[in-house]
């Protein structure tokens, strides 16, 4: 299992429209998709202006399976152009869970 942490910096000012636009259209086109969302954040305290989700793939070919689905995906296609002018940079890493955690599937 991998877990997969998308971090969003976003303009200043611009956190709750991103999150309006994402409840209101983005998560019912990926969730399908990617499976399982193990959270979505927003910075509270620390840097600001930062989104946050994770998600739980079972192997880097099932990841990289979803995520070619999500782009060919024509909804998403046009969802994209709504929130990427929000966004000012993006990180992405994958995590992998020490045997004792609890997302572990040892």
């Amino acid at each position: 299992m991998i877990i997969e942490e998308r971090i969003y910096t976003l303009h200043p000012g611009k956190v709750p429209m991103y999150m309006n636009l994402y409840q209101a259209e983005g998560l019912s086109i990926q969730q399908p998709i990617l499976g399982k969302l193990v959270g979505w954040y927003y910075t509270d305290f620390g840097p600001q202006n930062q989104i946050v989700h994770m998600w739980s793939y079972e192997s880097y070919s099932d990841r990289d399976k979803r995520r070619e689905n999500l782009g060919k995906n024509q909804e998403w296609k046009k969802f994209l152009p709504k929130i990427l002018p929000l966004i000012l940079r993006q990180e992405n890493k994958t995590l992998v869970p020490a045997p004792w955690s609890p997302t572990s599937n040892s």
